[in-house]
Order: C-alpha cells, then sequence, then structure tokens
C-alpha cells in the first residue's frame, strides 16, 4: 500500500504524537481500596473518603463504636455554632474544644448543649456515635467521624469547625503535643486528636486535606497508631490528580490508518 506509505511517512510525528497520547493518557492515580486497609490490625480502625468522588474505604473495625474521646468534640462545636445562642462566649468555647482540645470548655458546653452529640449523630446518621452520661464518655466510629467531615467539606466548606481543625495548635490545652495518627500523612491541613485520660490506653485523630478525609482510632499508644496509618496509607495517594484531558475523537481520512492500526504498527514487535 505505497499511498498509504508515504501518507504516514509525511505525518509521522503528529500521528505518534497522537498515538502517545492515547497510550499514555492513563487514568487518575488509583485513590485507597480495600487491600490497602487488608492488614490493618484489629487495635486499629482507619476510615477514608475522597470527597468530590464519595469514594469510601475503611478497615474490619471501621464501624464499631468505640471511645470518643475528643473527636466527638466536633459534633459538640458543630452543633453549638449552628443551633446555639449565637454568643461571643459559645463560639470562643468551640473555637477551644478544636483547636486546644480544653476538656474545662467542652465540659461548659456539654452542660449548656446535652443534646449537642445525639442530635448530631441524628442529623448526619452517626449510627454507632452516642452520648455517655457526659461528652467524656460518649462513642462514635471512624466511619462515622469520617461521614461527618465528609459531610461538611461538601455542603458547608465554610464551616467553623473545618478551619478551626486547619488552624490547631501543636500543643494542647493539658499540655499533649498534638502530631500523630492521620495528622502524619500526607496532603492533611487540619486535625482533631483524642486521647484517653492516661495518654495511652486509647488515641484517636481525625483530618481533612483538599478533597479527603480520614479517621483513625487505636486502643494503643499514639505511635502505634501512627505506624498502623502509616502502613495502610503512607504510600497511597489520597487526592486523586487531575484526569488527563480526553483525546478529541478523530475524523476517519481516507488513506490513513485508523487508531486501532496505528497502535498495531507501534506496538513492540
Amino acid at each position: 500500500m505505497p499511498a498509504l506509505r508515504r501518507i504516514f511517512t509525511r505525518t509521522a510525528v503528529p500521528i505518534v504524537g497522537i498515538a502517545l497520547a492515547l497510550t499514555c493518557a492513563a487514568p487518575a492515580q488509583a485513590l485507597p481500596t480495600p487491600a490497602d486497609f487488608a492488614d490493618v490490625p484489629s487495635r486499629t480502625s482507619i476510615s477514608y473518603e475522597h470527597v468530590p468522588t464519595g469514594t469510601y474505604v475503611g478497615s474490619a473495625e471501621d464501624n464499631s463504636a468505640r471511645p470518643g474521646l475528643s473527636t466527638v468534640k466536633l459534633y459538640m462545636a458543630d452543633y453549638v455554632v449552628r443551633f446555639g445562642d449565637g454568643s461571643a462566649r459559645d463560639r470562643v468555647l468551640a473555637a477551644r474544644v478544636v483547636q486546644v482540645s480544653d476538656d474545662g470548655a467542652a465540659s461548659v458546653l456539654d452542660n449548656k448543649y446535652p443534646q449537642a452529640i445525639d442530635a448530631t449523630a441524628a442529623e448526619f446518621g452517626l449510627t454507632s456515635t452516642s452520648r455517655g452520661g457526659f461528652w467524656g464518655s460518649s462513642y462514635t466510629s471512624t466511619a462515622d467521624t469520617v461521614r461527618f467531615l465528609a459531610a461538611k467539606k461538601r455542603t458547608d466548606p465554610a464551616s467553623p469547625v473545618l478551619a478551626w481543625m486547619n488552624s490547631a495548635v501543636p500543643v494542647a490545652a493539658d499540655g499533649t503535643v498534638q502530631d500523630w495518627g492521620t495528622k502524619t500523612l500526607p496532603g492533611v491541613t487540619g486535625s482533631k486528636w483524642g486521647w484517653a485520660d492516661d495518654g495511652s490506653s486509647v488515641v484517636a485523630s481525625a483530618s481533612i486535606g483538599d478533597e479527603f478525609v480520614v479517621a483513625s482510632n487505636t486502643y494503643g499508644p499514639r505511635r502505634t497508631q501512627t505506624d498502623d496509618v502509616l502502613a495502610a496509607l503512607g504510600g497511597v495517594e489520597l487526592t486523586a490528580p487531575p484526569a488527563p484531558a480526553p483525546v478529541p475523537n478523530l475524523p476517519a481520512i481516507p488513506g490513513l490508518p485508523s487508531v486501532e492500526e496505528l497502535l498495531q504498527m507501534l506496538a513492540p514487535r
């Protein structure tokens, strides 16, 4: 087919460029999958959601109701901001429970709004969340924490609660250094932590990024949670890169090979 060969030679560069675009335009890098969580030990629960797509992945313990610790302060703060009396004092206390995990501030708000945690659970469908005798004896799951934060990012991205997570301080009100767990993952912009009074029997962390939310709860110390979180997600792209621009459909040109024929010609022999 001499004519075809002559045309192909003169247009080799643009055709090869099109072929490379077709063959190299891979889909967006894979987000976390269940396989990434397959080896998460039972001591730790991890939940993740990619907010734009709704892609959710959780470990085997993701829906287990565990001590909510100070992560339930997120539910309290959101309720106070949206349904409280609007006082400046309430807002300052709400900011403190998120940014510095102030237990005293949490108790003041819990006494004033004892319905806050359960009302938030009902509103956002947090089926493993419940308030105990007071905020400090509440339970929640990492799936619930992620469900709540993902909903806030989708429907209320200007929420002060998210802004306070993004401006959390390095040292909490009780002197605890806030630097473990989900905070250590790439792309995290803000976090909230929780820990038992003994500091090591159970710990929690929840974090947000531009396009994702992630939470973890561990029966064990902070270092153990960090190790488990990084083992599961440390090497995973949590924020999917933009998908490549689609290659336009090319009209059939007499004498030129089809895309399929072109790819066959360029395939290694």
